[in-house]
């Protein structure tokens, strides 16, 4: 793993004895594993009643009032191209804290299709996300894991959501 990957598993992520362990929140997308550092994750909700907004991407749901404060709602299954969902109970939405352009900060919900687990990483264990040979980019992947047999990918939000909302104009 670069320095560079190294840096964006790190920021803001290492405990505080400033050992090399970060704690991941797990959830389901289709079949796949992914994580998110839980320092980026600020709260969970059950799925809400989305407002839609005309002429948003296909992966922009609409926007929900949570508390006074106006989220935008991204269905993660369709952003990271794994097809339409079926929301059901276990779905839930995922609210993050994304770092914008000029250190300015913006929360989005993201629909996963189920919940995990937090698990806490020892660094040594996540490797780089693989080359797969193509076009397909890995940018938005920090790395991947296995966590009790099964393969977790670890997700960059910042890069796998907000420069494309940015672009859109829909960030809170």
């Amino acid at each position: 793993m670069s320095s560079n990957e190294e840096n964006r598993i790190e920021d803001g992520d290492a405990t505080q004895s400033g050992d090399r362990h970060v704690k991941y929140l797990t959830f389901v997308v289709g079949k796949e594993s992914f994580g998110v550092p839980v320092m980026k994750v600020r709260e969970i909700v059950r799925v809400l009643n989305i407002t839609p907004v005309p002429n948003s991407p296909t992966y922009v749901k609409g926007v929900v009032n949570l508390r006074g404060k106006i989220i935008p709602i991204l269905d993660l299954r369709i952003k990271l191209e794994m097809g339409e969902g079926v929301i059901d109970k276990r779905s839930c939405i995922v609210v993050v804290q994304l770092e914008l352009e000029g250190g300015e900060t913006g929360l989005m919900g993201l629909i996963v299709d189920g919940m995990e687990e937090v698990v806490t990483l020892d660094l040594k264990e996540v490797e780089k996300a693989p080359d797969f040979g193509t076009r397909l980019s890995t940018d938005y992947i920090t790395g991947v894991c296995k966590v009790k047999g099964k393969v977790k990918t670890l997700l960059d939000i910042d890069r796998t959501v907000g420069m494309d909302v940015l672009s859109q104009g829909v960030a809170a």
